[in-house]
């Protein structure tokens, strides 16, 4: 670990995970987004806090708020430290501290949960989102953050020019480009790095700050009237004006065990197709995200389940699947499963074709049912001899959702009709 004025260099990391996800609904509808189930066995969050212990911090604070349960469920029985060594993954709600108010922002939600930093006395915190799916070495981006002497850092992914539009995107200084030039939200006439005009600076939505520099940043934020009190778009802004602003760039993380159809991989799955998207990068036969680096695990807890079962293999009632991922609990009886993720206890029952799906925990689909392109919440029986994802209009009569691209999202616990 890195030393800082002579004695050991402290850090407190803060995960922002009391977001609503409206772009995800009906994912969302009962649950914060970091707690939606991603790759079978994970939550979204999963990742973020996985980085961080990989990373080397074991004092991590998870800030809540929106429909929270599930999330602090996920946490207090995954996430546990020795207590021995002072480690800890502590989720912390709203608590109206300061006021009879909410978290207003991500910013805020850091400014009313101060007492935390101050329990700990970090000299660095480090700040993450906690809904995208990404490998990070957080300590490779401190050590440039202490190297250069930046009060905040931010990390950027590199993203095509032609996309720049889509993003918060960090303009450098030519000459120093580590250094924070400008802020741009979602630039039409952006200007290329200097060492790849093609590209620009995307915005990852992670932090690392100087602890001093933090506290005095929501401070001042929360006396501003007109501030939306985010860190992305008021506290780091704020440091741009006066100089102190500092960017990483994705591009120089090392990540053991990483291959070069992997390297650099970040998505932020904030619409259904994104998360769509997202998993579908899992299950080809070379991954562009590889789950199976066991030099930089994922961790989670997926319960006490049993292997996965294929049953039936005579005729047309074979049970199998290819280019999938499956996982413990489920049973295929006699169905097709084919470039999809199933999560634990999913049941598939004998003639069923299911085809580019993500069915999640306790799906379970009844005999002759065909299943194209949809995602399926927890909880749903299908019948017998239901189509999903065949006929959009069909669908959308039923209640269910149906995004432009056609893919069709069944919510938690949907009853449908036979």
């Amino acid at each position: 670990m890195a030393r800082h004025g002579g004695s050991r260099l402290k850090v407190l990391a803060i995960v922002l995970a009391g977001g609503e996800g409206k772009r995800l609904m009906p994912l969302t509808a009962d649950r914060a987004k970091p707690a939606v189930p991603f790759g079978g066995i994970y939550r979204l969050i999963d990742f973020a806090l996985s980085n961080i212990v990989n990373s080397g911090y074991l004092k991590i604070v998870v800030l809540t708020q929106y429909k929270s349960h599930s999330l602090d469920t996920h946490i207090t029985k995954t996430w546990r430290m020795s207590t021995l060594l002072g480690n800890y993954v502590a989720p912390v709600p709203a608590q109206q501290r300061l006021g009879k108010s909410w978290f207003s922002g991500s910013a805020d939600a850091i400014y009313q949960s101060l007492n935390l930093v101050h329990d700990e006395r970090p000299d660095i915190v480090v700040v993450v989102g906690a809904d995208h799916v990404y490998r990070m070495d957080f300590s490779q981006m401190v050590q440039q953050h202490l190297d250069t002497g930046a009060p905040c850092t931010v990390a950027a992914i590199r993203q095509p020019i032609g996309l720049a539009d889509q993003f918060g995107v960090i303009d450098v200084n030519p000459q120093d480009p580590r250094r924070i030039r400008e802020f741009l939200e979602k630039p039409t006439n952006p200007v290329g790095l200097p060492d790849s005009p093609e590209e620009v600076l995307a915005s990852m939505g992670n932090y690392v700050f100087t602890a001093d520099a933090l506290e005095q940043a929501v401070r001042e934020d929360s006396l501003n009237e007109g501030s939306k009190h985010d860190m992305g778009g008021d506290i780091v802004p704020a440091f741009v004006e006066q100089g102190e602003g500092w960017v990483y760039d994705f591009k120089d993380n090392d990540i053991p065990g990483a291959v070069d159809r992997d390297r650099g991989y970040w998505r932020d799955v904030g619409t259904i197709d994104s998360y769509y998207d997202a998993h579908m990068d899992l299950i080809s036969i070379h991954p562009v995200f590889n789950l199976y680096n066991e030099s930089w695990p994922i961790y989670t807890n997926y319960g006490p389940h049993p292997p996965a079962k294929f049953v039936h293999g005579s005729g047309d009632r074979v049970g199998h699947a290819v280019n999938s991922a499956v996982s413990p609990g489920c049973v295929v009886s006699g169905a097709t499963i084919s470039d999809s993720v199933l999560s634990p206890r999913v049941k598939v029952h004998s003639f069923s074709h299911v085809t580019g799906s993500v069915l999640m925990d306790r799906v379970e689909v009844g005999r002759s049912c065909q299943i194209h392109r949809a995602i399926i919440d927890k909880g749903v029986f299908v019948p017998a001899g239901v189509h999903i994802g065949i006929d959009h209009d069909h669908d959308r009569e039923r209640g269910f959702t149906v995004t432009d691209s056609g893919l069709v999202v069944v919510g938690k616990g949907t009853v449908i009709e036979g």
